[in-house]
Parts: C-alpha cells; sequence; structure tokens
C-alpha cells in the first residue's frame, strides 16, 4: 500500500488525512470496521481524485463523510428491495455509478471491490478481490474504468 499511495501523492488529487478520531466517527456511523486497506488510504488522505483535479473526475474516491449505503447512493432508497444493507459505496465513477465494497464478504483482512451500475443495480459485477488490488489497478488505467476494457 505505502507505494501505492505514495504515487496518489505524488501524481493525483489527494484530500487531507483523516484523523483517528473520523475514522473512530465513521465506524461508529456505518457499523463496520475499515479493513487494514482502507484504514491505511484514509489515514493518508480522505478521499482523492486520480487523473484530474475536477469534479468531473471518473476515479474520486469519496471522503469518508461520503460514504453512504451503495443503495442511497444510487437509488436513493434505504430498502433492503434496492440492495443489501452491507454495501457502500466507496467510489464515485460519475454519473450515478459506483464502485461499491461489500462489508459482509471479508475475505482474509479485506473486503471485496464491485462495479454498481445504475441502470443495472442492483446487479454488480466483482472487480476486486480487495481495495489494494482495485488501487493497483485504477492508477494504472490511464483514467478508464480498467474492468470494462
Amino acid at each position: 500500500m505505502d507505494t501505492l499511495l505514495a504515487e496518489v501523492s505524488r501524481h493525483h488529487f489527494p484530500r487531507p488525512p483523516a484523523t483517528s478520531a473520523q475514522l473512530a466517527r465513521f465506524e461508529a456511523r456505518v457499523g463496520w470496521e475499515l479493513d487494514p486497506e482502507l484504514r491505511a488510504f484514509y489515514l493518508h488522505c480522505d478521499g482523492a481524485r486520480l487523473f484530474e483535479s475536477g469534479p468531473d473526475a471518473n476515479y474520486r474516491f469519496l471522503s469518508l463523510d461520503e460514504i453512504r449505503r451503495a443503495r442511497i447512493a444510487i437509488v436513493g432508497s434505504d430498502d433492503d428491495s434496492a440492495g443489501a444493507a452491507s454495501w457502500f459505496s466507496i467510489v464515485d465513477m460519475q454519473d450515478s455509478n459506483f464502485v461499491v465494497v461489500d462489508v459482509a464478504r471479508r475475505e482474509g483482512s479485506s473486503y471485496p471491490l464491485f462495479d454498481a451500475f445504475h441502470e443495472t443495480f442492483p446487479e454488480m459485477e466483482r472487480i476486486a478481490s480487495s481495495f489494494e488490488e482495485f488501487l493497483a489497478r485504477a492508477l494504472a488505467s490511464d483514467g478508464y474504468s480498467y474492468w470494462l476494457r
């Protein structure tokens, strides 16, 4: 993670780091703990934009305050018919498309990540086994959704 986080700082647009108190407030609000990779990311930067600094950046990693259940972020409903309560949006890919972490499927120490396309949600496609894998592939993507190539 250290190499990836250094690349985010050198070549992209990170926000200032979150504090330990912000992480604790976040975990209390959402009811789950960040895995070690997400914790490292948020202690390094409380969100970031990759490749471009503007609001239309394809990879906009949400701040802790912006993370919501995916069903709220995508369809505006906090009802089980709109997707699992364990799915949380962590990256805004524009046009109501998000990368989602499923906190009910922890595999080892990591949560898997999924592409949540607003037109087919709550159907999702798994795109990474961990946040570290996702970040590495995103950084190598030239700003494109690497899983769509």
